[in-house]
């Protein structure tokens, strides 16, 4: 049970840590568009994501991948730079009818990227133990609590300035898109790799 409960905290704590929040970011840039009434599309989005970032870790845990940290921490910024572009040029779109197909190909694919971002500390924390398949589906169990939480904090803004502040659907989705992107530009240009 220690085992346990220590693995579920690593992966609430690897989402929710503040020093790491490029996993946040891209959390909001993936939540913004929706509203109360689309959650359980949102949860499906995350879950694809945590999917993805499950699926590397082992990958990565059994020696079957290995990619160069430059490259994953560039490309983790590039994918949430992305998400939040395709949130400012569809815009018109995502208001009227959020496509969750594509979006769920996309969070899948996305959290392939990030679960690489994380998987050189998560050898170091299971070291050299053989099932390493446990440990790996609690801390994803840690993630998806995390990103629940996150996703709830997302909707619960964005409720807030839309009805409360008036704000648009169109202007919430712009603004925050646009507050993701000022953040993350200095991250991708910090991890430049050529």
């Amino acid at each position: 049970m220690d085992n346990f409960i220590f693995f579920v905290k690593q992966g609430l704590f690897h989402v929710l840590d503040w020093n790491a929040y490029d996993h946040i970011l891209f959390l909001i840039a993936l939540t913004v568009v929706y509203d109360f009434k689309n959650i359980k599309k949102v949860i499906w989005l995350i879950t694809a994501f945590t999917i993805g970032h499950t699926l590397t870790l082992i990958l990565s845990s059994y020696h079957v991948i290995s990619v160069s940290t430059k490259w994953v921490e560039f490309l983790i910024a590039m994918t949430i730079l992305i998400t939040a572009l395709v949130n400012i040029f569809y815009v018109k779109n995502t208001t009227k009818q959020t496509k969750t197909n594509i979006n769920l190909v996309f969070a899948l694919f996305f959290g392939l990227i990030h679960g690489l971002g994380f998987s050189g500390y998560f050898k170091m924390l299971i070291g050299s133990a053989h099932s390493k398949l446990i440990p790996l589906l609690e801390f994803a169990l840690g993630i998806e609590m995390a990103q629940i939480v996150i996703v709830i904090i997302v909707l619960i803004f964005g409720f807030i300035f839309q009805s409360i502040f008036r704000f648009s659907k169109r202007d919430w989705i712009l603004v925050i898109s646009s507050i993701v992107i000022g953040v993350v530009l200095p991250i991708l240009k910090r991890n430049i790799f050529w």
